[in-house]
């Protein structure tokens, strides 16, 4: 625990004070985190049972489905219990924990969109040497560089937060526990450790984002030189990958790339990226991707007929 820290627990303040509010946001956040569930792990599921699914994209998009999942169980959980409670705590630990995680898994998720940009522009610059350039061993490297990158980041942002010291008060105005809600409630001044926390996730963020960016206005721009349905397929599956990019960075960097401060508009924003973005994406993968979606259409018509099979043979 943080140096001369006499804080066992946080109370978050939430969402919405109103009761009625409360009880409508249990009913919507509990869907959307069920549909989240469903749909990730559906896409998990269908990349490891389809054949036509063998390339390293969807090797990617399973991860990124994985640590969608993951990311939103490190917060939606919390979150819908909460909402009927009147006291909404959490331990030290438990924020401490709750922390990490958001930011692992958020960090991979960060890193495996720049791998999955990268794959894009072999399979559309590079095509001929596609099955040469990304290779197995390339895609377990870049899945592992993901990971890596994303338990240094977390681990950094944790290391700081817990070596502060919390004496009082140990009110949060938010939904979970993130960075710059933490930094307010420390009884010593944080202004480096703030400096740190935007060089560490506001750089991450913005470079990133600019990279991703930029390699894909490359990968659009070398769609000139290719036949029409090349460049239809290319279009749609890449306007799929940015829509998910834009959603997941534009709240990210206001969030993070800016000197520590609290807004009133930060926890709607955190919404949108905790709990929205995570449903969004395998919803934007599958109705976008039409070899997603002929193979979950093929899984569940399978499903069904061993199902009815198993009604009409009984043991």
């Amino acid at each position: 625990m943080g140096q001369s820290n006499n804080v066992t627990e946080f109370v978050f303040l939430g969402l919405t004070q109103d009761l009625e509010g409360q009880k409508a946001l249990f009913v919507i956040f509990l869907l959307i985190y069920l549909m989240t569930m469903v749909g990730n792990l559906l896409i998990v599921v269908t990349v490891l049972v389809s054949p036509s699914l063998a390339s390293p994209m969807y090797f990617f998009l399973a991860y990124l489905s994985l640590m969608d999942a993951a990311y939103s169980t490190a917060i939606s959980p919390k979150l819908i219990i909460d909402l009927f409670r009147c006291h909404k705590t959490i331990s030290f630990s438990a924020c401490m924990g709750q922390l990490f995680l958001e930011h692992l898994f958020g960090g991979v998720e960060v890193f495996l969109l720049v791998a999955l940009a990268y794959d894009r522009y072999v399979a559309i610059c590079k095509p001929l040497h596609y099955i040469v350039i990304m290779n197995r061993q390339v895609c377990v490297l870049l899945l592992v560089a993901a990971g890596v990158g994303g338990f240094v980041h977390s681990l950094v942002q944790l290391l700081f937060v817990f070596s502060l010291p919390f004496c009082g008060p140990n009110i949060i105005d938010h939904f979970f526990c993130d960075i710059h809600p933490l930094l307010e409630l420390a009884c010593t001044d944080t202004y480096f450790v703030g400096f740190t926390v935007v060089a560490n996730g506001g750089t991450i963020c913005m470079g990133i984002f600019i990279v991703l960016l930029v390699s894909y206005g490359v990968i659009m721009n070398s769609l000139k030189t290719h036949s029409q349905e090349g460049r239809r397929k290319a279009l749609s599956t890449c306007s799929s990958h940015i829509t998910v990019v834009v959603l997941f960075f534009v709240p990210c960097i206001f969030q993070y790339a800016r000197p520590v401060s609290n807004f009133p508009v930060d926890k709607s924003l955190a919404v949108v990226y905790t709990v929205v973005t995570p449903m969004l994406n395998p919803l934007i993968y599958t109705l976008r991707n039409s070899e997603m979606k002929h193979a979950v259409k093929k899984l569940w018509h399978k499903k069904c007929t061993i199902d009815r099979m198993s009604m009409c043979h009984p043991c």
